[in-house]
């Protein structure tokens, strides 16, 4: 039996973030309509990750691949899915689980934000453009350095006042400080472009900040069911099937 794809998100109080995440996983089933796409959650959503990783195993399977819907290796890639693997395979000793590598860094990603942020409207030749590239935030650095390098690529090809990167929390500059930076070089006009995969909490304090401090921004969409995150995601689950396990507690 092919090894089912269990793609685990962090998880929301608030329901759009599970139906984008399946609206994502449905984007996968229907470029490989014979895997076995199951969907997990690490907290406030369910299914949880034991319970998916019991039901494939109870369903006959000997393996499972685990695919962290994570776009950076911060604490939930570094502990969080580690701990309900291991977990698993405590629990039934002779099923294999396979972790893949979180999602970015990873050129598909960048893309992906990028044509949601020209859905909103953004122009590359406006020079007049300031865009925020907006992220969740971690207290581990190489994450948010993640997001600043995708922020300063974008401004390296485009005509724009500025690109900068910037956090819901725990990481700086926050939403006004990065509007005030781009406006001190010369931005006229705002635009918001989302690392997220999916609206909740976070990226609805952006969006309340961005409206209180720039007046009409731009507000691009999450990646949410692009085809190139799609793509990526069974990437990676090939990567993992013929790859040597991946220690994610000992990456980035």
């Amino acid at each position: 039996m092919t090894a089912p794809l269990v793609a685990v998100a962090h998880g929301s109080r608030d329901p759009r973030s599970a139906a984008t995440i399946h609206a994502l996983m449905d984007v996968v089933r229907a470029m490989r309509p014979d895997l076995d796409v199951r969907v997990a959650f690490l907290d406030l959503s369910a299914p949880r990750v034991g319970d998916v990783l019991s039901a494939a195993h109870g369903d006959g399977h000997g393996s499972a691949v685990v695919v962290p819907l994570l776009l950076g290796r911060a604490f939930h890639a570094r502990v969080d899915v580690p701990a309900a693997v291991a977990d698993a395979e405590r629990r039934y000793p002779r099923f294999r689980v396979h972790v893949a590598d979180v999602l970015g860094p990873d050129p598909r990603l960048d893309e992906a934000a990028w044509r949601r942020l020209a859905e909103a409207g953004a122009s590359a030749e406006d020079p007049e453009l300031g865009v925020l590239l907006a992220g969740a935030g971690s207290s581990h650095a190489p994450a948010n350095r993640l997001v600043a390098d995708v922020a300063a690529r974008w401004q390296s090809r485009t005509s724009w006042a500025g690109a900068v990167a910037t956090f819901a929390a725990a990481a700086e500059p926050a939403v006004p400080a990065a509007i005030e930076a781009l406006r001190a070089r010369g931005a006229r006009r705002i635009a918001v472009a989302s690392w997220f995969l999916a609206p909740g909490l976070l990226p609805d304090r952006i969006i309340d900040l961005a409206r209180k401090h720039a007046t009409n921004p731009l507000l691009a969409a999450p990646m949410a069911d692009d085809e190139g995150v799609a793509d990526l995601i069974l990437n990676r689950y090939a990567e993992a099937l013929t790859a040597a396990p991946l220690q994610l507690s000992a990456a980035l």
